[in-house]
This record gives structure tokens, sequence and C-alpha cells, in this order.
């Protein structure tokens, strides 16, 4: 019973978009026929048979042959002879030589009734991947199962908003958006794809279509707390900061302990001129993350805050602090840069925009604002 394993780099074969694989010639070669046992990760805790597939041709190739072979090579996904024989380099320890065998094996995969051994959840099985690879951030091989699994049943409401989350992280929001209607057309009444729609919206440049869709969404769940979160985000971009202030302060209500909330209600605080205010949010913000960890966007946050009222002082101890979690921020180097400038300390700044400079060589800010610090020398 010849086994055959697969993982993320296979997803075409996974997905059933390919049906050739090349391996190196086993001792009991391959022969048209043989019934192939599919696993995903053989050899790891999440070993799982993907299929059952018939041999229906085997094409036996030197290595020198196959580097030849640019149909088979392209095939099987590369660009090119060099950057196969690489691959097959990492793939297989021992030396690959001229004359090594490799097979070339065609198959068609068999309808799970046909298996002759254990069966599975194809479907499950092939979402369980593309949740895997999504999550890792491998959002076109997720794309490729996503469908994959969609094939299945067209009308699974999780894989359709899914379908959307994928098209979104690849910047396709038009395509997203189908997906989020395709699914509010099975089921109106689900007030996370109305929240993700409205995000793609707004990320597709139509804040005001997207204020509705959060709105209906918050219409089917008014105490969702991502929902409104991401409602006073948008309506903030609206620069309707008023009602921007009272859904982060609803959320707040909701939960109170989240970081997140209480640097977004900063910025804006901070963006309409409350600085005293905006201080405060960022304080209660770096409270919550220092129970766990530092966060270092929270004390630049802070810093800035602090430097807009003019406490220079505290405002360095912030960015200090910013960048002992983070040596190599430009930007906190840079904020750092301007307080030290604030506080006639003309020598150190310079040796914060140097730091800009040796990490972004093509900051213009930084290189003006030393000229000026060596003026003031």
């Amino acid at each position: 019973m010849p086994i055959l394993s697969f993982g993320s780099r296979n997803i075409d074969l996974i997905t059933g978009k390919k049906t050739m694989t090349i391996r190196k010639l086993w001792k009991k070669p391959v022969k048209k026929g043989d019934r192939l046992h599919c696993y995903w990760n053989l050899v790891s805790k999440e070993r799982e048979k993907v299929f059952e597939a018939e041999v229906i041709d085997v094409e036996i190739l030197t290595f020198h042959e196959l580097l030849k072979r640019d149909d088979l090579i392209l095939e099987e996904g590369f660009k090119d002879s060099k950057e196969l024989k690489t691959e097959f380099h990492k793939m297989y320890i021992e030396e690959l030589k001229k004359d090594t065998l490799f097979q070339v094996i065609r198959f068609r995969k068999l309808p799970i009734e046909l298996w002759e051994g254990e069966k599975i959840d194809e479907k499950a099985m092939i979402t369980q991947r593309a949740d895997i690879l999504f999550d890792s951030g491998k959002y076109n091989q997720s794309a490729m199962c996503y469908d994959a699994a969609l094939k299945f049943d067209p009308r699974d409401i999780y894989l359709l908003n899914k379908k959307g989350d994928n098209l979104s992280r690849l910047g396709k929001f038009e395509e997203a958006i189908k997906c989020y209607n395709q699914a509010l057309n099975i089921d109106p009444e689900n007030e996370f794809v109305w929240n993700n729609k409205a995000l793609a919206l707004l990320n597709s440049g139509d804040p005001e279509k997207a204020l509705k869709s959060s709105q209906k969404a918050l219409e089917i769940n008014p105490d969702n707390s991502v929902i409104l979160y991401w409602q006073g985000f948008i309506l903030e971009m609206l620069g309707k900061y008023k009602d921007a202030l009272q859904a982060y302060d609803k959320v707040l209500e909701l939960d109170y302990q989240n970081p997140e909330v209480w640097n977004a209600r900063g910025n804006l605080l901070s963006e309409i001129g409350k600085t005293e205010e905006a201080l405060e949010s960022y304080d209660k913000a770096l409270e919550l993350c220092l129970e766990d960890e530092g966060d270092s966007v929270a004390f630049n946050r802070k810093g800035n805050a602090l430097l807009e009222l003019g406490r220079f002082e505290e405002a360095l101890e912030c960015y200090d602090d910013a960048l002992a979690l983070e040596k190599n921020n430009y930007i906190f180097w840079s904020n750092k840069g301007v307080a030290l400038m604030e506080l006639n300390r003309f020598n150190e700044a310079v040796e914060c925009f140097n730091k800009v400079l040796q990490i972004d060589p093509s900051n213009d800010d930084a290189r003006v604002l030393k000229d000026e610090c060596l003026e003031n020398l």
C-alpha cells in the first residue's frame, strides 16, 4: 500500500487542482493501478488522511533527465530547474546524483465511497487545513482550500465568511464583499458577517456604506463589543468624533479591561485636542498591557501625548521604555530626538537622529532635524 505525505507546499494536490507528484524512486516502485493512501504531514501530530487515489501513469527519470524537463518542472510548481534542484536537495538529505532515479506519478482521486481505508469528512478536513493556513498567514494557500471546501457545500456560511476574510487579507475587497453578500443572502441575521462586510467596505474606500453595514450588525446585537469597536473606528474615519467617542465608551462599559479600546480612545481624544483626557486613556491602556508585558506602541503614544502637553522629561521616559522593548524602531528614536531637542539636549538628539538614519537612510525628516540640532550646538 503506497503512502504519500503532503504538506503546506502541496495544497494544489490536496484540493485536487493537481494530480501529479514527483518522488524519489522507492525500493518498490509505484506501478499503474496501485492504490495511493495520501496523508497530511505524515510524521507530525497533525497526521490525517486527505484522500485515496489510483495510479494511472508512472514515468521514471534520472535526476539529470528531470532537470531538462521544463514541462514537468512547471507542472510540479517550480519556476525553473534551478528552483527544483534547490528544493529537492532540501527535501532529500542524501546526495542527489545525476543518475538518481525519480518517479513521476500521475493519479486520479477516488470518491470516498471507494476508499479501502478509514473514511473521513473531506470537507471538514480541508476546512481545518484552510484555517491552519489562514491563522499562519499563508493566505494564498488558504484561499485555495476554502474554495475546495465550498465545492462540497456552496451555502456554508462559515466558509463563505472565511473566504471573504481571506480575500480581505489579500486586499481583494470587492471579491470579499461578494462573499459576504452570498453569506448574508443565506443568513441575513449574522452579525459577524455584517461586521466583516463593513470592514471590507471601509478598506475599499466606502466608509458611508461601511457605517450602514456596521449599524445593521448592531441592530442584530447591540452589545457586541467587537462590532461597537469597529463602528467607533468607522465613525472616526468619517470625522464623526463625538459619535466615535460614544462608541468607544460603550465598548468600555462592556469590556473595561480592553487595552486596544483605551488606546483607540486616547488616539481620538488626542486628535480632537483633548490631550489631558487622552493621557488618562493611554495610562489605562499601559496599566492593562503591563499586567502581562510591555507594549512599545502604548509607551510611544503616551510619550506623544506628554510631548503635546510640554511634559518633555516624562515623554522622554516613555520613549526610552518603548525603545527598551523595540530598539530598532526608527519612529521611537525620532520621537526621542524631538523630546531631547525640546530640552535643548542637542548632542543627545543628534545621536537619536543618527540612529534613525542608520535604520532608515532615506529618512529626510531625521536629516533635517539633525541639521537643526547641529546649528544649535
